[in-house]
């Protein structure tokens, strides 16, 4: 690992482990998540179709982030319990 991502995981701590954050944060995933659900029902091609499942796919690994910085075991929406 390099010295900037060690720096970038150290600076993406104070977002995922301060809770009022981090469950804001998850709230606006799960709104733009639902937001490409009813894109998707909408789209005709199936490029679209596979855009939107790509969207939906990036968004759902944002809301894992906290547990890949901090190492821990996924638990629930929120990443680990509090």
């Amino acid at each position: 690992m390099t010295e900037s991502y060690v720096d970038n995981l150290i600076a993406l701590k104070k977002i995922v482990n301060d809770r009022s954050v981090w469950v804001a944060f998850n709230k606006t995933l799960d709104e733009k998540i639902n937001q490409t659900h009813v894109k998707m029902e909408q789209v005709q091609g199936e490029a679209d179709i596979y855009r939107c499942q790509g969207v939906i796919a990036a968004l759902r690994k944002l809301k894992h982030l906290r547990d890949e910085i901090n190492g821990g075991k996924w638990s629930n929406g929120y990443g680990s319990s509090w």
